[in-house]
């Protein structure tokens, strides 16, 4: 179902729901047919495909023509339109929940740069609002959805990191344990999400449970990628033990947790693990594999375009 303000477009037809949803998350843009295609049938189109295709696109128009109370005319002419070797699903400034939470985000990014850190935590909590539950979990995506729900995926929790750095600076570190401890147990393998933690843990007079914090990590890193823990949360990890003030320092302008320790905070040695007997000398290093999520379109609020289940 797609819903723009008290309307409600139904469309439960998978196919269908599929252009619908590519149309969307690529609003504004001409989608090329061949795109459209390659996502419904991906290397085998039937021989009829051109065809099929534009009955799908009559259906979304039929009902977004009765579920929006305009004539086919407008619905052509405004709302999905034909181009030249494509279709364009055209909608306002600020109409649809995906467009505001990438300019919120980029709002909050830039508050975040600037050292306001206040003003990037309301902008990105707005961002994620936005959002409830994982991107077109109730659609059957083909290649270029999954490539959209990755991309989808990465902008919220690139936003979510963000959001827990401002109010780190802000030091509601007591605040956000609760939300981090679930964070690192969906990403256990996530360097930046774990020194948040971290840092969250220690600033709470928590430094042992901080410490644990990297162990865990470590473990999980070498256990299944053979790898040990960057040389920058080795540096928060020492920092640590040694009691660095400066892991109270909260004005940081433009750096993540980690971003902070790319260069040694003391004069001390980073240590090396105790147990190196488990990890092979030589090893190719390997990027721990993005988790893949459930699909879900990102919702609305009232006014904008958004999918829900059927």
């Amino acid at each position: 179902m797609v819903s723009r303000g008290d309307s409600e477009v139904r469309i439960t037809a998978p196919k269908p729901r599929k252009v619908l949803a590519l149309l969307l998350v690529q609003a504004n843009r001409v989608v090329p047919v061949s795109s459209l295609v390659k996502e419904l049938w991906e290397d085998s189109p039937p021989l009829s495909s051109a065809t099929t295709l534009q009955t799908y696109i009559l259906q979304i128009r039929r009902v977004l023509r009765e579920s929006l109370g305009v004539d086919a005319d407008e619905v052509a002419g405004n709302v999905l339109v034909t181009r030249n070797g494509g279709y364009q699903f055209r909608v306002d400034r600020g109409s649809l929940d995906l467009h505001e939470f990438e300019r919120l985000s980029v709002e909050g990014r830039q508050r975040l740069a600037t050292g306001d850190a206040g003003a990037a935590s309301l902008a990105l909590r707005d961002a994620l609002s936005l959002w409830r539950g994982p991107a077109l979990v109730d659609v059957q995506a083909g290649p270029l959805l999954e490539v959209e729900i990755l991309r989808l995926h990465e902008g919220r929790l690139t936003a979510l990191q963000q959001r827990i750095e401002a109010d780190l600076r802000l030091g509601r570190h007591l605040e956000i344990l609760s939300e981090l401890t679930a964070l690192t147990a969906e990403y256990p393998l996530h360097e930046n999400l774990n020194a948040q933690y971290m840092l969250a843990l220690h600033r709470s007079g928590r430094r042992t449970e901080a410490l644990g914090v990297f162990q865990r990590l470590r473990a999980s890193l070498v256990q299944d990628l053979g790898l040990e823990p960057s040389q920058q949360i080795q540096r928060l990890q020492h920092a640590m033990l040694s009691s660095d003030p400066a892991l109270e320092e909260r004005s940081h302008p433009g750096q993540m947790v980690l971003d902070r320790f790319l260069q040694e905070q003391s004069s001390a040695a980073v240590p090396r693990p105790r147990d190196r007997r488990t990890v092979p000398e030589q090893h190719v290093s390997v990027e721990p594999e993005t988790p893949q999520p459930t699909r879900r379109i990102v919702p609305s609020e009232l006014g904008r375009w958004r999918i829900l289940p059927t």
